[in-house]
C-alpha cells in the first residue's frame, strides 16, 4: 500500500514534528490547521529544527530546502484530504473534537486512506467508530520531541485492519523510527507505565515527603532516569497528564490512577509546566 501523500491535522508541538519528519524522509505533506497564524508558526518551527540539524551535520543544506518543498498548508481540512494516502490526526486530546475532526476525515478522504491518530490515550477503537472504514483507522503515537525520539506506538482497534497495521508500521520504519504493535486498552504501554509514576511523584511533594528537586534527584541518580517525573511532567504539560490519569482512572476503574490532588490544583491555577512558564519548576 503506498503512502506517498499524506496530510497532518494539528499544526501545534506534535504536528508540527510529524510533519517535519515526513518531509524530511521524502512525503509529500499537506499540514492543516484552523489557525493560519498556528500553521505559519509551524512552518517556522521546522525551518529552525531543520536548520539545527543542519548545524549538527546530521542533514545537508540541501535536506533542508528539498523537505520544506514538501510542505504545503491549508486552514481548509476538506480541500487539504481530497488526494492524501494517509492522514495523521494531532488535534487536543478532546474526545469532542477527535469525533468532530475524523467525521469530516471520513467524509473527504479518499475511501481508501487511512485515518490514524497521534493521540495519547483515547480508544482507537472509539475513534474508528466515528467513522464509516474503522477497520483503516489506527493509531500512530509518536514521542515529543517527533524528529528525535524513535520510538512510535502503532495501536491496533477492535477493527483495524492487518493491511492497515502493515502500511503504517512499515511506514515508520521508512521515518527511522521504531514501531512497537500496541492493544487499543487505556493509555497504551506508555502512558499506562509513565503516569502512575508521574503521579506518585506529586503525591510525594504533596505529602511532603521530598521537595520536587529532590524527587527528581532520586530518580535521575539512583534509577538511572535521564530525566526527573517531575521535569518530565512540565515538559509533557500538567494539563495532558492530569487528562491521561483521568482517562485512565475512568476506563480501568482502579485508584491507583485516582489524579493527585496537587496536579488538580496546579492545573486549576494555570501552572501547566514549560508552556506557562511554571509548573513543579520556573522557567524562563
Amino acid at each position: 500500500m503506498s503512502l506517498d501523500h499524506t496530510a497532518v491535522v494539528g499544526a501545534g508541538t506534535m504536528g508540527n514534528g510529524i510533519a517535519h519528519v515526513l518531509a524530511l524522509h521524502g512525503f509529500d505533506v499537506t499540514l492543516i490547521d484552523v489557525s493560519p497564524d498556528r500553521l505559519d508558526a509551524a512552518v517556522a518551527t521546522i525551518g529552525q529544527n531543520l536548520e539545527r540539524q543542519v548545524n549538527k551535520d546530521q542533514i545537508a543544506a540541501a535536506d533542508k530546502e528539498a523537505a520544506l518543498d514538501r510542505i504545503d498548508t491549508t486552514p481548509d481540512t476538506d480541500a487539504g484530504v481530497q488526494a492524501v494516502d494517509l492522514v495523521i490526526e494531532a488535534v487536543p486530546e478532546e474526545q469532542d473534537l477527535k469525533a468532530r475532526v475524523f467525521g469530516d476525515l471520513d467524509q473527504h478522504a479518499p475511501d481508501d486512506a487511512i485515518l490514524a491518530s497521534n493521540t495519547s490515550s483515547i480508544s482507537i477503537t472509539w475513534i474508528g467508530a466515528q467513522t464509516d472504514r474503522p477497520g483503516q483507522v489506527i493509531g500512530m503515537h509518536f514521542f515529543n520531541p517527533v524528529p528525535v525520539m524513535t520510538l512510535v506506538e502503532v495501536v491496533r482497534g477492535q477493527r483495524t485492519s492487518e493491511d492497515t497495521f502493515e502500511a503504517v508500521a512499515g511506514l515508520a520504519e521508512e521515518l527511522d523510527k521504531h514501531p512497537v504493535e500496541v492493544e487499543d486498552y487505556p493509555g497504551f504501554v506508555s502512558n499506562r507505565v509513565l503516569m502512575p509514576m508521574i503521579n506518585e511523584a506529586i503525591f510525594c511533594v504533596m505529602e511532603g515527603v521530598a521537595e520536587p528537586e529532590d524527587v527528581d534527584t532520586v530518580m535521575t541518580l539512583g534509577m538511572n532516569h535521564p530525566m526527573g517525573p517531575l521535569t518530565l511532567a512540565d515538559f509533557i504539560g500538567l494539563d495532558v497528564c492530569l487528562h491521561i490519569l483521568e482517562v485512565l482512572h475512568e476506563e480501568l476503574g482502579d485508584d491507583k490512577y485516582r489524579p493527585c490532588p496537587l496536579l488538580r490544583r496546579k492545573v486549576t491555577a494555570g501552572e501547566l509546566g514549560r508552556k506557562t512558564g511554571e509548573g513543579f519548576f520556573v522557567y524562563d
